[in-house]
């Protein structure tokens, strides 16, 4: 059976999965629909967690980042994992022993103030929406090549699933729909890493296949064949970097921070039925996590050395069909400048190549000449990515629209089934908003996602942190560090990457030499400025308040 048939059978299978779990699943009431009843064991959470957390950027598009900038590429290795370590170690155990269920409830309860809620929730909409993009952008481009459909279709089809389990089941079918989808998505990662590896340097682990010598007899290392290619093409060795020291830095801390306000990961805290467990499932998914996260650098250095071997002064005649599919698909594109037929990759003027990152891992079997059942499983598993954390931010953004918005500011008296209807009808909005934006991206599926985290780090890491360890930080802080924050993110983005206030200027006007993905770092230490000073100014919060943060701080 071919590529495409075996990919009908393997995505069928799986998305059969995930109805069947959603409509038994299905939930009547809001607790459940919100936070699965808080009847889910450490071990699913764990993995729900990990699915939730393990996007279409880091099964689509990190390693493809990290084969194209090389050393560069780290900085989002270090950020998200480092940053899921920030979370469980400053975040998880405290709210989740506060006891509400989003980011907005805990905000407007330690903050007092209807405003700060609004606020709140503003930010997590914007949050939601921008990270959710990144995912139907994913879904797209896996549907489009592999099922041979327009992009816009595929984006259509992930919207239809996502929207069917996650409307009937709530959090109660996410969880359980995650946990098969963590199953499916890591399974498929790592397959082909496997065959790969062994196929390239005999050893059959990809995290020391890496770092091995090539299976070819010369005695070279495959690190030091992949940088001596990079060289002769004109571009930077793989094992260096070219960008700034700052910009590392800065888009490092953007992604750790980011990751400790990201409503959709904290609200998997509040699904288990005690601190203990929530502790427990943060470890268990920090361990589910590793396994993808240390298998993505050698991923990328077998793409991209299989890729320059087959494409680099190659004729396009001669180019396997791998090539055709994905050039059908508009994420391969090759100009022949000069006539000759020859394709001429190389880091200059005279590139006749330009390659879309997203497409690395998804193309890396069919390139290294795997059997079409293991592309076809790699396909269904990049969709489990991109579906998981999709239905984890649909959930949140109807969430903060039914019980922060509405429940809790608009409709106090809103009986359950009122409240559970506006909650699906805010997830059939969101959803298709989210397409809207998946079918005009501001960049790769990675680079979208960095600008959720940096929202993120801008707007709710500074509040919650400030708002768990300190008892001084009051609600004319919070909301005006909260409103600093973003505001400033988002004018960075609009500027410097959308193109909303005019043409995008050159990074040699990047404000510090910062881009916009690594900007939130800068938001965020002014959003913690202007929270702590303008608390300093003005009255501290009342008695009950203060009671509150060191009650949150006591292990329960």
């Amino acid at each position: 059976m071919d590529v495409q048939t075996w990919t009908y059978i393997i995505v069928g299978i799986t998305f059969l999965i995930y109805i069947s779990i959603a409509i038994w699943s299905r939930t009547s009431s809001t607790s459940e629909f919100y936070i699965a009843g808080k009847g889910v064991s450490p071990l699913a959470n764990g993995m729900a967690t990990a699915a939730d957390w393990m996007s279409a950027a880091s099964f689509i598009s990190m390693a493809g980042i990290i084969a194209f900038a090389g050393y560069d590429g780290s900085v989002y290795l270090m950020g998200w994992t480092g940053g899921y370590v920030l979370l469980a170690l400053l975040v998880a155990p405290y709210l989740r022993n506060f006891g509400k269920f989003t980011v907005p409830d805990f905000i407007g309860e330690r903050y007092y103030s209807i405003y700060a809620r609004l606020v709140a929730v503003f930010c997590a909409l914007i949050v939601s929406f921008t990270y959710v993009a990144g995912q139907m952008q994913g879904v797209g481009i896996v549907f489009s090549r592999f099922l041979e459909v327009s992009f816009e279709l595929g984006v259509i089809i992930g919207m239809v699933i996502v929207l069917f389990y996650a409307i009937l089941g709530g959090m109660k079918g996410i969880t359980y729909t995650q946990v098969a989808q963590y199953c499916i998505l890591i399974f498929a990662f790592m397959l082909p890493a496997f065959f790969i590896s062994l196929q390239m340097t005999g050893n059959i682990i990809p995290q020391i296949g890496m770092g091995s010598t090539l299976n070819d007899g010369s005695g070279v290392f495959l690190l030091e064949k992949l940088d001596l290619l990079s060289k002769d093409l004109g571009f930077n060795e793989y094992t260096t970097g070219s960008k700034s020291i700052i910009d590392v830095f800065c888009i490092t801390l953007a992604l750790m921070v980011g990751t400790a306000g990201l409503p959709h990961v904290i609200v998997r805290f509040f699904t288990v039925r005690k601190v203990s467990d929530a502790r427990k499932s943060v470890g268990l998914a920090l361990l589910f996590i590793t396994i993808l996260y240390t298998t993505a650098p050698a991923v990328s250095v077998f793409s991209k050395l299989n890729l320059l071997e087959t494409v680099s002064n190659k004729e396009y005649l001669t180019m396997p069909e791998w090539f055709k599919n994905w050039e059908n698909t508009g994420l391969i594109k090759f100009e022949d400048k000069n006539n000759d037929g020859i394709i001429n990759y190389i880091n200059s003027d005279e590139n006749e190549l330009i390659i879309n990152n997203d497409i690395m891992v998804l193309a890396n079997p069919e390139i290294a000449n795997l059997p079409p059942w293991v592309i076809a499983l790699v396909a269904a598993g990049g969709l489990a990515a991109a579906l998981s954390t999709a239905a984890g931010l649909l959930l949140v953004i109807s969430t903060a629209v039914s019980n922060d918005l509405i429940k809790k500011i608009l409709l106090p008296d809103i009986s359950q089934k009122n409240e559970l209807l506006i909650a699906r009808l805010s997830a059939f909005f969101a959803v298709l908003i989210a397409g809207y934006f998946a079918y005009n991206p501001p960049d790769f599926v990675a680079a979208v996602v960095a600008l959720a985290f940096g929202l993120a780090a801008a707007s709710f890491f500074p509040a919650i942190i400030l708002g768990i360890f300190s008892k001084r930080i009051n609600k004319e802080g919070a909301i005006s560090g909260m409103i600093v924050g973003i505001t400033l993110m988002l004018f960075y983005m609009m500027k410097f990457k959308l193109g909303w206030l005019g043409d995008i200027p050159p990074k040699s006007e990047w404000w510090f030499g910062i881009s916009p993905e690594g900007f939130g770092t800068i938001a965020m230490l002014c959003n913690f400025s202007v929270s702590i000073i303008v608390s300093k100014l003005s009255s501290p919060p009342p008695k009950h308040i203060e009671e509150l943060v060191e009650k949150i701080r006591i292990p329960q």
